[in-house]
């Protein structure tokens, strides 16, 4: 990995490649060390979940281009220590939940992935981001069960 260079943002939507092209496995062992390493990130950095999600559909035969996207996370991690969450003092204590998804934004299956988080106040207490279980119809019905999953958050 690159020591010198950090990533300003921790994914980068992949480019639309030939199926044809031949891509190199990598070991499958150091990847998902990787993804659990990653994933105990996001306990306490939220800005990478979703690149961490979106890398981690790819553990059962991981190649080199899936590597470099992940590699970019650690890039991401190292440029910028000092993110991560913050609770000040406040006494606002309004419950408020956001969500979001993309439409059939995987090319596989065409499911969508749905984004949420929750704040008491101005503090983040939740944050969620997954692919969706089923495959929707419209953007308004991702939307809506991207709502429903965002509310039924634990």
């Amino acid at each position: 990995m690159d020591t010198n260079k950090s990533a300003p943002t921790p994914f980068e939507p992949p480019k639309i490649k030939d199926k044809n092209l031949p891509d190199r496995p990598v070991n499958v062992h150091l990847y998902r060390s990787m993804i659990g390493s990653l994933m105990y990130f996001t306990a306490s950095r939220p800005d990478i979940t979703f690149a961490v999600s979106a890398c981690a559909r790819n553990q059962v035969s991981p190649t080199v281009s899936n590597l470099n996207v992940m590699k970019r996370i650690f890039k991401y991690i190292k440029g910028h220590p000092k993110l991560g969450l913050w609770y000040p003092r406040d006494p606002l204590f309004d419950l408020e939940a956001f969500s979001d998804s993309d439409y059939a934004g995987a090319a596989g299956d065409r499911k969508s992935t749905t984004g949420g988080c929750q704040f008491m106040g101005r503090r983040l207490i939740s944050w969620q981001c997954k692919k969706q279980t089923i495959v929707a119809t419209s953007s308004c019905e991702a939307e809506y069960v991207a709502a429903a999953s965002c509310c039924g958050q634990d």
